[in-house]
């Protein structure tokens, strides 16, 4: 079943988000709103009418662009979700079919109050298009790496696209080291709206209250999300394989590598755009194209179906001054 979802976003950056009503499937939970295709139509051409007939509303079926296509699994029924972002419409959203509404800022949406599908909507609206990573350090580094880091997070007031997402993952060092750098810069962080997530290490990141990037071994031994819905969890995947290990967790996005050669890995064998679409467009989850990338390939990685770029060698303009 082919369901489109309109992820409308206002003038003050709130999204719309509608009730399901008593004595539907997930009755109580929240969803974006929308509804079935029916034959012949395109997505924009079912959501301008959905969006009408539930809430009064005129959409150009231009006006709409795309934001993460989402397979789920509900019992027996087979549903491909298909988002799109909607700034622009005619009308004051209404509710005419009984259905209770309410506009609220992506950052105090609550996922667990959202119908398991609408949950990757969700993460794709709030996550960023680039997710930095920082590359090997020696640990004598630190101090070099703290000024930098707090310089890539001040960033963030006057850059509106600026870096919102980055991985601290440094193998050199202890990770008491690690977890010290992250608690220095938490304040910041969170001042600027930058979210950090630790590499592989489950226990700081819940001690600390951060998000956390699973390794693929890591996939295969858990047998349930490691953080609350409160906390990032991402997952580094290289496979079909791992992408489903990654959704069985419960992971809120995945990295997929290499999709280009890499110096880093010079003897894997890259994915390619085209594999690395079809695998992101089977996923439930975002996806960031990793693996010989930068901030350039942006466009190219959101033209092939994935949340962006993540990227090490090619996110740091030079080494750090000693």
């Amino acid at each position: 079943m082919h369901v489109v979802a309109a992820v409308m976003i206002d003038a003050a950056g709130r999204v719309l988000l509608a009730q399901r009503p008593p004595g539907k499937h997930l009755a109580g939970l929240w969803e974006f709103p929308g509804g079935k295709l029916e034959p012949g139509e395109s997505p924009a051409q079912a959501m301008a009418r959905e969006l009408h007939e539930e809430l009064g509303i005129e959409l150009d079926p231009a006006v709409p662009s795309p934001l993460i296509r989402v397979p789920w699994r509900y019992g027996e029924r087979d549903l491909l979700l298909d988002a799109w972002s909607v700034r622009q419409w005619r009308g004051e959203p209404a509710s005419l079919e009984g259905q209770a509404l309410r506009w609220l800022a992506p950052a105090d949406i609550d996922p667990q109050g959202l119908t398991p599908a609408d949950r990757p909507i969700l993460q794709a609206l709030r996550l960023p298009a680039c997710y930095a990573i920082t590359p090997d350090a020696a640990a004598a580094e630190i101090d070099a790496w703290t000024v930098r880091l707090e310089a890539l997070i001040e960033r963030r007031a006057g850059e509106p696209d600026g870096p919102r997402l980055c991985q601290l993952r440094f193998p050199a060092w202890p990770v008491e080291t690690v977890r010290r750098l992250a608690a220095r810069l938490l304040p910041l962080a969170r001042q600027r709206q930058v979210q950090l997530v630790l590499n592989a290490d489950i226990d700081g990141a819940r001690e600390l209250g951060l998000g956390v990037q699973l390794k693929a071994a890591q996939l295969a031994q858990l047998d349930a999300r490691p953080l609350p819905l409160s906390q990032l969890v991402g997952a580094s995947c290289h496979d079909e394989r791992e992408l489903r290990l990654a959704e069985r967790l419960g992971a809120d996005f995945a990295t997929l590598s290499p999709v280009l050669p890499t110096a880093s890995h010079p003897g894997a064998s890259p994915l390619g755009w085209a594999h690395f679409q079809a695998l992101a467009e089977a996923a439930a989850l975002p996806v960031y194209a990793l693996g010989g990338l930068s901030p350039m390939l942006e466009a190219a990685a959101r033209a092939a179906s994935g949340q962006g770029v993540a990227g090490i060698r090619g996110f740091w303009d030079s080494e750090p001054a000693a």
